[in-house]
């Protein structure tokens, strides 16, 4: 995959919201899972980071529908990522 937007330093910067809440399930995703995901979800990613922090958090707890129905399947994977393991 070419796409410069997709590379893993820029893609951190932009999960870092400046609202600590979202920082704390978007950075470890970033950081950790990122570059594992096959190039669609990589893209899928990207195109969620787009949103409003506001939209972003509502969805991720599970206070909203996301407003796209593809955004779910991300969203499934940060809160995957996220749980305890164990």
């Amino acid at each position: 995959m070419t796409d410069t937007e997709l590379l893993p330093s820029k893609i951190f910067w932009h999960s870092r919201r400046g609202m600590l809440e979202l920082d704390l399930l978007l950075v470890p995703f970033a950081t950790e899972a990122f570059e594992l995901l096959g190039d669609d979800d990589k893209r899928l990613y990207r195109d969620f980071l787009a949103e409003e922090d506001q939209d972003l958090w509502s969805w991720l707890m599970r206070r909203a529908q996301p407003s796209e129905a593809r955004f779910e399947h991300i969203i499934e994977l940060i809160l995957a990522h996220t749980a305890p393991k164990g």
